[in-house]
């Protein structure tokens, strides 16, 4: 059955919406050999490029409020992949070497994802988007 356009393509809230599920889902399909979401990936990576990093500095980095981060950060520690640890009022939060050993595997589940949606829309098409999307992002972002 072909697919019909729907009523609310030119809609950006509409479109924008239903490509972060589309999005979600190819990555969720990509990240599940290794057992960690794509937004645990995006955590361990920030964590990982700075250890140390406080989680309001996450919050900015990731775009999550700091409660997401919170429950974020909280359900990586029991999986033994992240660490929180005080130093002065100051909470630091650290990769674990189970974290760390995640990373490269990480980078292989991105590389398949965008092999993957630009195989299916093109590279340089995927590119554009992408800097589009971000650009309103930044503008959007008050």
């Amino acid at each position: 059955m072909e697919k019909k356009d729907s009523q609310y393509c030119q809609c950006l809230y509409y479109s924008a919406n239903a490509l972060a599920r589309i999005m979600t889902r190819l990555a969720d399909e990509e990240f599940t050999p290794i057992g960690i979401t794509a937004s645990y990936a995006f955590l361990l990576m920030s964590v990982n490029g700075k250890p140390g990093i406080q989680p309001g500095e996450i919050s900015i980095e990731m775009q999550l409020t700091p409660s997401t981060v919170t429950r974020l950060i909280e359900k990586m520690e029991y999986k033994g992949l992240l660490e929180r640890r005080t130093s002065g009022k100051f909470t630091e939060v650290y990769a674990t070497s189970k974290g760390e050993a995640l990373i490269p595997q990480i980078k292989s589940c991105w590389m398949n994802l965008y092999r993957r949606y630009s195989g299916i829309i093109g590279e340089e098409n995927g590119q554009q988007l992408t800097s589009m999307i971000y650009d309103a992002v930044r503008k959007l972002d008050l």
